[in-house]
């Protein structure tokens, strides 16, 4: 099973192994409170990307595409994601205010289309 979860949100049992997908580290926040089992940056949207989407909803459906696409040629993360996921409940953790425009939702999006 693939959650969501913003990374601010207090850590729950039920969150399963908490993944980090976002390239920079969550602003105000210790490692100690995050409870962070892995933070796989690499899966994260390139530097390019992230800032020209700007998490503007206009953007997207194009965003979407373009993510999909970078996820697509960056199988040793996507490897590493899937492992985690086959050994149980995976919580994909983020730090964007926008709960339905970001990259964790659009990267369970991808691993539901793919798996």
């Amino acid at each position: 099973m693939i959650q969501i979860k913003r990374v601010y949100d207090v850590p729950q049992k039920s969150d399963g192994a908490r993944v980090l997908v976002d390239r920079l580290w969550p602003r105000g926040l210790s490692r100690e409170s995050a409870k962070i089992d892995l933070w796989l940056k690499d899966i994260a949207p390139s530097e390019t990307l992230r800032k020209w989407f700007n998490h503007e909803a206009g953007k997207w459906a194009q965003f979407k595409k373009d993510y999909f696409k970078e996820l697509k040629g960056n199988r040793d993360a996507l490897a590493l994601l899937q492992k985690k996921i086959e050994e149980g409940t995976v919580t994909l953790l983020y730090a964007a205010k926008d709960t339905e425009h970001n990259n964790a939702v659009a990267l369970r999006e991808f691993l539901s289309a793919s798996g």
